[in-house]
């Protein structure tokens, strides 16, 4: 690939802030705009580029390659992917695992109307998780796996909580239970249930007047999200949530644990310490909107997984030079 890719980013919270960021971290990539339902006027001196509203999107046709979406996965990108995949090739990070086979073919049927690419869930997990989950199930097939989260910021379970009626802030916390880890690790295959192997800690801060019992049963009883897990909800202050819960680090890894012919144990491990989960997770984005791109050159068009992609479109290096540099 020779020619600069043409991106647009859609939305600016977090992840918005970290793709751009990473947008500059790629000499082949060029941000041309960011729209957002905000008014872009006001958010065009925080984000120093030239910034509309969502509505503008069909005027950019042609001059853009690529929408890297960073709505949440909960009301954001089930209605922005589908529309916006009618006009350009879309990146995004749809992250509620049960929902990802509907997601798809909605997305699918969109961009193959208008013969364009969409890469959905990419990110980490799902993302490289679930390419990890794949590699180790098909070299050991006698086995199980085991994927941990956390310690960390679950940004689109924090989106969910901040979409409760009645509260104002807050961010969830995803805990792994280590003593279930140290079994794994020991060579151990226990089956485990969802609520064995992690917890969820949610910081609340509720509005004036809220009723706080309604919006703990509201988050312990979320699908998809908290019902299958055990839950805390603790209530904070807005001066608490700063001082104390400011920061986004996250992490996790996968665990296979299976038995190669002889007999033999064998035990693989894949894992992400991050400070900063949506800046790690806008430059996984990054890469795949290259191989968006490349995939949309190449004739494709389509709804598109981390499975359905080789790992040598994410690079802006040849394959030639992967061939002799990486292999």
């Amino acid at each position: 690939m020779t020619s600069t890719i043409r991106v647009g980013i859609v939305g600016y919270g977090n992840l918005g802030k970290g793709v751009q960021q990473a947008i500059e971290q790629n000499s082949d990539m060029e941000l041309v705009a960011i729209f957002t339902r905000r008014d872009p006027q006001q958010l065009a001196d925080i984000t120093g580029t030239r910034t509309e509203h969502i509505s503008a999107a069909e005027q950019y046709i042609g001059k853009i390659d690529v929408m890297i979406l960073c709505g949440g996965s909960a009301t954001d990108l089930p209605e922005q992917t589908p529309q916006l995949a009618r006009l350009f090739n879309t990146v995004d990070s749809f992250d509620t695992h049960a929902k990802i086979p509907d997601f798809f073919a909605a997305v699918d049927k969109s961009a193959r109307e208008g013969g364009s690419v969409s890469v959905i869930s990419t990110g980490w997990d799902p993302g490289m998780f679930s390419m990890n989950r794949l590699l180790m199930q098909s070299i050991l097939p006698v086995g199980e796996d085991y994927t941990f989260w956390g310690t960390g910021v679950s940004q689109g379970h924090s989106d969910a909580i901040r979409r409760v009626p009645g509260v104002k802030a807050g961010v969830q916390y995803t805990v792994p239970v280590q003593e279930v880890i140290d079994s794994i690790r020991g060579g151990e295959t226990p089956q485990l249930s969802t609520r064995e192997k992690h917890r969820r800690e949610c910081y609340v801060v509720a509005e004036a007047g809220a009723d706080r019992d309604a919006i703990t049963r509201t988050i312990v009883e979320m699908p998809n999200y908290f019902a299958d897990y055990d839950t805390t909800v603790r209530f904070i202050t807005d001066e608490e949530l700063a001082a104390e819960h400011s920061g986004m680090p996250h992490g996790g890894f996968v665990i296979r644990s299976g038995v190669t012919g002889g007999g033999s144990k064998q035990i693989a491990e894949f894992g992400l310490k991050l400070d900063s989960n949506p800046e790690f997770t806008a430059s996984v984005l990054a890469a795949y909107a290259r191989a968006a791109v490349r995939l949309k050159q190449e004739g494709q068009t389509g709804a598109k997984t981390v499975f359905d992609i080789p790992l040598g479109h994410l690079s802006p290096r040849s394959a030639e030079e992967l061939r002799r540099e990486l292999l």
